[in-house]
């Protein structure tokens, strides 16, 4: 697959997931190391964690607060995506013990202060996250970020998972093998349409 097919048609996926196929330990740490390549700010460094939940009993767990959030959101928010977005959402919601594993993106510390350091205490995790996903598609699994739980559950999921309360869970991957190698670039906006040149809403 060459870099441009890859960073076109990784996508997020939920219904595609084979949950019956073993995600091998061996090749998920090929990805991981992979992914610590990926930029990050220097103070962030040494504070970076990932934490790989493969652990049924703590999957289980895990599931029941993801579900709670997430058919809340659904319900709130679900006719602001499309139909076929919502139907893999609950599909995903449905089958969240199933999961072969979860891997947590996770910083040392609390974000706190203006734009510019909320910016770059997250975005010192997700260029990871990104990497981490192109690195399973490459290798033939899909991901999906699954965050519905951060907001009101994030302190329940860091009991479950042993996760000191000075530690930020950015963000939750679901991974697995995928049940298809097809995947097509999605609909975007037209690119003249969204960038502007020198000054916000000045078109080239």
């Amino acid at each position: 697959m060459d870099i441009d097919t890859l960073l076109t048609t990784t996508r997020s996926v939920r219904r595609k997931l084979d949950l019956d196929r073993p995600v091998e330990p061996e090749v998920l740490a090929e990805c991981l190391r992979i992914a610590q390549q990926a930029p990050i700010a220097g103070v962030f460094v040494e504070e970076f964690r990932w934490l790989v939940v493969d652990d049924q009993q703590a999957k289980d767990q895990l599931a029941q607060l993801i579900r709670s959030a997430g058919e809340k959101s659904q319900a709130a928010y679900g006719h602001l995506v499309t139909p076929s977005t919502l139907t893999s959402g609950r599909h995903l919601l449905a089958v969240l013990e199933r999961i072969p594993v979860y891997v947590v993106a996770c910083l040392r510390g609390r974000p706190a202060g203006d734009n510019g350091a909320l910016t770059a205490f997250y975005g010192s995790a997700y260029p990871a996250v990104w990497s981490l996903q192109l690195a399973l598609r490459a290798r033939g699994l899909g991901s999906t970020i699954v965050g519905y739980h951060l907001g009101e559950h994030e302190s329940e999921a860091a009991q479950i998972l042993g996760i000191p309360t000075d530690v930020t869970q950015v963000a939750m991957l679901a991974i697995g093998y995928t049940t298809t190698t097809t995947f097509r670039t999605a609909t975007r906006p037209p690119l003249q349409e969204i960038t502007y040149y020198n000054r916000w809403g000045a078109m080239g």
